[in-house]
């Protein structure tokens, strides 16, 4: 458990650094003060990428995305419920890939939960797009919870295969 605990506090500190640092540092126009802001700067890194500044009041696709304090409320009561789970969850856990996969998701949960509370939305600032498709805008959480959930289809992998291995009467 404690490695999936470290991973969560790793992955949501590199977050809410992340935003921080974007927010306050990158893209927050001089002499404005509050937050959330409307900012047109958009940053080309690469061909495919850019850094720009996105509020999402929602969840995954900016579903829900009214900002009402009762949406917020509702969503972040949600959310939480979902961290308990996986926490609970992650205490049941027997392998390595299911404790990583948790602690990512767990952490990236958490980090899109503390904007809900501080923000009343979650910061988004990484942009791509390729072969005229234009992905929604996501942060370092929602990457975060995307990893852990690879982690834990590739424990489901390894450990049907494993299963099935030693069950096997060849």
């Amino acid at each position: 458990m404690r490695q999936g605990l470290t991973i969560a506090a790793l992955i949501c500190i590199a977050d809410q650094a992340s935003k921080i640092w974007m927010v306050e540092r990158v893209f927050r126009p001089d002499g404005v003060t509050e937050t959330p802001f409307f900012t047109p700067r958009l940053i080309e890194v690469l061909p495919f990428f850019n850094l720009r500044l996105a509020w999402n009041p929602g969840i995954s696709f900016s579903m829900f995305s009214s900002g009402e304090p009762l949406t917020v409320a509702l969503l972040v009561t949600m959310q939480l419920c979902i961290v308990g789970l996986m926490l609970w969850w992650l205490r049941q856990a027997d392998t390595r890939w299911m404790k990583v996969g948790i602690g990512f998701i767990v952490g990236g949960a958490l980090g899109n939960i503390i904007d809900r509370l501080h923000y009343g939305m979650v910061v988004d600032f990484l942009d791509f797009f390729a072969a005229g498709y234009h992905f929604p805008t996501f942060n370092v959480a929602d990457s975060a919870i995307t990893i852990g959930v690879g982690f834990w289809l590739l424990d489901a992998y390894v450990t049907r295969n494993q299963d099935e291995a030693t069950t096997d009467p060849k």
